[in-house]
């Protein structure tokens, strides 16, 4: 299979996983952990914007395919699993800003559970079926926006000493999207599993 431009970015998104949980894991080091702080900060916001440039890509360019909707909300998927286990983790969690492990429960808790239901309606229909929904997309954009809150956090706090509890409102906002949807996701699947039993009842009839 030859890899189209856009497939190739979220491919490189992906990859780029690697170095940053490489960096993070250094963000509490004594000697090094300023500096390890920022390259990862910088690594993610390349990730970020590669999420946006590489579906714009598909869509300019009409290579929207099955392949590419598969991997975009993977590696979306594997970026905020990381991240979150590691802003929440005593290790690597930024001093200060920790992230509640509910709202990681929650975020990660989410992305499992749509996993799930992904394999469960392959398995009923035996199709692999993507359901995009806008308030997707608002959760990844919360999601996104939470990290890089967090990580830029102790130079912000100290010029917006509030910045903590724009952070607080930000990652329960994130939580509460994540909630409503898997709800609205749910609903999506059971919807489309419900329509595919009763096009194969009409077949089976015609037959």
């Amino acid at each position: 299979m030859i890899l189209n431009s856009a497939n190739r970015i979220t491919l490189l998104r992906i990859l780029l996983i690697v170095p940053f949980v490489i960096c993070m894991l250094k963000v509490n080091h004594p000697d090094i952990g300023d500096p390890m702080r920022y390259l990862s900060l910088l690594i993610f916001i390349v990730m970020a914007l590669s999420d946006a440039y590489d579906g714009y890509l598909a869509r300019k360019n009409k290579q929207v395919t099955r392949l590419g909707s598969f991997l975009d909300p993977m590696a979306d998927k594997l970026l905020m699993t990381c991240a979150c286990l590691l802003l929440a983790m005593k290790r690597t969690a930024i001093p200060g800003f920790a992230l509640p492990p509910t709202v990681v429960v929650l975020i990660v808790g989410k992305d499992i559970f749509l996993l799930l239901g992904f394999l469960i309606l392959y398995f009923l229909t035996f199709q692999v079926k993507i359901i995009p929904a806008l308030i997707g997309k608002t959760a990844t954009f919360l999601q996104l926006s939470m990290v890089i809150g967090i990580l830029i956090a102790p130079e912000v706090s100290t010029v917006l000493p509030g910045w903590i509890w724009f952070l607080r409102f930000l990652w329960w906002a994130a939580a509460g999207i994540a909630i409503l949807t898997t709800l609205i996701y749910i609903y999506a699947g059971s919807r489309y599993i419900e329509q595919f039993e009763n096009v194969n009842e009409k077949v089976s009839e015609g037959n």
